[in-house]
């Protein structure tokens, strides 16, 4: 088998979700078990969202489940590269500037829709003289740039959802570059998939859209695409999606309110799969089992209940070496074997101290 190069790419736009999380692992357990490099790279060059602080914390959450990188990248170091990539599309006729307002291009879409048909961009910006961008420019507009997507069906087999193909004549050309300058993530991810030779894609199904134009992008780069695997989205009890737009709690809040990070990657790893969910002790008995063939294609409900199920009988098997370093007062590995079947969470044992504590001195 191919050994596997994979990176877990978050935004430093707010604090990780039990979704963000769920990708990291899938990469991480994927990359342990096939003797692979897992990358973590901070897609950070949104300007506006973008805050160090999330940076910070997006670290703390990995480490704290054990979920350590072999190397960091941030995409704000490498806008040379990404300004080599688009000179190369652009030369080759597969990147051109367009000159449409927001609000033009919402009138366009709106007015398409109202006749039934799909909003796709009609690339009017292709029958532009040079005449009309100097007069446009002259007016101050700058232009954000599309990708000129090829007029066939891409085909790829997905490790979770196996054969797909999207009709790429039905999408609109994707815009890669903002009339800022800046650039999207289709576009970046790309680029950096490429520098760093990433083998497995390994993301969530709300990027399977996302597929068909980025392995265009990777030919018109000249490189070959890596193989892909899109991972069903998580929903809570409701149905809804979870993600930091709609308030999912961050995993920092879990921590807080004392789950075991072995107890949540046991439940991430196994929602959604044909096999059981079980308390283990270690992540290396999750990689011994992952396995993409396994991972069902419809959405898998995450419960907060569950997962307080899962950390108690987790306790209930961790040995004493595992906790030992936050038991106050090094308890000993007697008293720990002695309550550990009682304990929702480790902060629970301070109260069987202190009652073995009164009855030592009673």
């Amino acid at each position: 088998m191919l050994v596997p190069t994979v990176r877990f790419a978050p935004s430093p736009t707010g604090l990780l979700h039990v979704g963000n999380i769920r990708a990291a692992l899938f990469n991480w357990l994927f990359a342990r078990r096939h003797g692979g490099t897992f990358i973590l790279r901070l897609d950070d060059t949104d300007r506006v969202r973008g805050r160090p602080e999330y940076e910070v914390a997006i670290e703390r959450d990995l480490m704290w489940l054990g979920l350590n990188w072999a190397r960091k990248e941030k995409q704000s170091d490498r806008l040379a590269h990404y300004d080599a990539a688009k000179i190369m599309l652009a030369d080759a006729g597969r990147l051109y500037p367009c000159y449409e307002t927001p609000e033009e291009l919402e009138f366009k879409r709106k007015r398409l829709l109202a006749q039934g048909r799909p909003p796709i961009y009609d690339r009017a910006a292709l029958r532009l003289s040079e005449a009309d961008k100097t007069r446009l420019k002259n007016e101050g507009r700058l232009p954000h740039w599309r990708f000129k997507l090829a007029s066939e069906e891409v085909r790829w087999d997905d490790l979770v959802r196996g054969p797909q193909h999207i009709d790429e004549a039905s999408q609109s050309d994707p815009v890669l570059v903002r009339a800022d300058g800046t650039y999207l993530y289709s576009f970046t991810s790309v680029v950096d998939d490429i520098a760093f030779a990433i083998t497995h894609v390994i993301r969530g199904e709300d990027h399977v859209t996302n597929s068909g134009a980025q392995i265009q992008m990777f030919k018109a780069l000249g490189a070959t695409a890596p193989i892909f695997a899109h991972l069903p989205l998580l929903v809570d009890a409701t149905g809804g999606g979870l993600s930091k737009r709609t308030g999912s709690a961050p995993v920092a809040d879990l921590r807080e309110r004392g789950i075991e990070a072995i107890a949540l990657s046991a439940l991430l790893a196994r929602l959604g799969t044909a096999d059981p969910v079980e308390p283990v002790t270690s992540l290396d008995a999750l990689a011994a089992t992952v396995d993409f063939g396994r991972v069902g294609r419809a959405a898998a409900s995450f419960s907060e209940e569950e997962l307080s199920q899962l950390n108690a009988r987790t306790l209930h098997i961790l040995p004493y070496d595992a906790v030992r370093a936050r038991l106050a007062d090094d308890l000993g590995e007697a008293f720990w074997l002695a309550v550990r079947g009682n304990l929702v969470t480790l902060g629970d044992a301070a109260g069987w101290a202190e009652a073995r504590l009164r009855g030592l001195t009673a």
